[in-house]
């Protein structure tokens, strides 16, 4: 009887969960000797054009709405995921924050007046102006939870589709941070033990779903399905599952398992989900250390980049490892960026 009912939750979860046709899946392991790791995947129905970029401190921003723009200098630099090279979707900066952008359709962001008092930024730089500024998780809450600017969102360049994002960061002492805005307010979660996240529901029910799969052994029955809301599960069981270890070879390795248990195979179709989405990345940060490994599903290997080895002074230079037409790169690649000009963020 206890496995029927059991099913019969499963099922009525199923029913109730949103689904997301552009998925992702971010997870933070906190191992022994100050080992912080945060993988995510990137998860969209088409190329979403990565590239790898290096930006130095001292780079002069603009949030990119015009006369209103939120304007900064970049304390520090950083090393980002670009999507189409119009926005940074993930990255981590030389302070070992890492900021992951994840889809979440429930996004609703207040209203900005252009001819009003309140600063805007362009939902595009909202990862890169966390990378920029902050050190540590506590202080981008401190400051952005009195929201100093108006988040301003827009539709994908040639789409229908409105763009509705939420942020998760983490840092090198494993504190981590969500920011959501439901129904124009925004809510943030702030809590250490918050170490996955996906896509829908809001947060706070991602938290209560996990709360009720806890009770069921994870050797005995996980969510196997590519919905949010399953994978969240599986994420959650998994990076406290795998080894507690100081070699930091083999947690990399480990956590790179659990990101690729919760990823979609590429090209998969269903004819009652036909926008399902393929992973397209995935991308794993040693916060310790400061090496970011990066791979793509188009490609076969797994590459990864030393921050320590860039010079990320404000006399540093901009940087591009060019991920398109199929480049293939194995071991470490900061020897294959080239000198760019940086991307110009799509704003209003």
């Amino acid at each position: 009887m206890r496995k029927i009912q059991l099913l019969i939750f499963s099922f009525f979860l199923y029913i109730v969960t949103v689904i997301s046709s552009d998925a992702c899946t971010r997870v933070v392991y906190k191992g022994p000797e100050n080992t912080i790791i945060t993988a995510r995947s990137m998860d969209w129905k088409s190329d979403i054009s990565a590239n790898l970029w290096v930006f130095p401190k001292g780079m002069e921003r603009t949030g990119e709405v015009g006369p209103l723009s939120v304007k900064w200098t970049s304390k520090y630099g950083s090393v980002i995921s670009s999507a189409w090279d119009i926005a940074t979707a993930d990255g981590m900066n030389e302070k070992g924050l890492v900021a992951n952008i994840l889809w979440l359709v429930e996004s609703e962001y207040p209203k900005f007046d252009p001819k009003g008092n309140k600063k805007g930024l362009s939902i595009s730089l909202w990862a890169q102006y966390v990378l920029d500024n902050f050190a540590t998780v506590e202080e981008a809450v401190n400051q952005l939870k009195d929201e100093p600017f108006v988040l301003v969102s827009d539709y994908i360049p040639g789409t229908q589709k409105f763009t509705t994002l939420h942020l998760s960061i983490s840092d090198a002492q494993g504190d981590n941070a969500i920011f959501e805005y439901i129904n124009g307010k925004l809510v943030i979660h702030h809590d250490p033990s918050y170490v996955v996240m996906t896509n829908s529901p809001v947060f706070e029910e991602q938290l209560a779903l996990n709360n009720y799969w806890k009770g069921i052994p994870g050797t005995i029955m996980l969510p196997g399905t590519n919905r949010a809301a399953d994978r969240f599960v599986r994420a959650s069981y998994y990076i406290h599952a795998i080894p507690q270890t100081e070699d930091i070879r083999m947690s990399v390795a480990s956590v790179f398992s659990v990101i690729r248990n919760c990823s979609v195979p590429l090209g998969i179709s269903s004819e009652t989900e036909p926008n399902i989405s393929s992973t397209r990345w995935r991308s794993v940060s040693d916060q310790k250390n400061l090496v970011y490994f990066f791979e793509t599903t188009e490609t076969p290997n797994t590459f990864w980049v030393n921050l320590k080895e860039f010079d990320l002074s404000e006399k540093g230079k901009v940087m591009k490892l060019k991920l398109d037409h199929f480049a293939t790169y194995s071991g470490k690649a900061n020897s294959s960026f080239e000198v760019t000009a940086p991307f110009k963020f799509l704003g209003i």
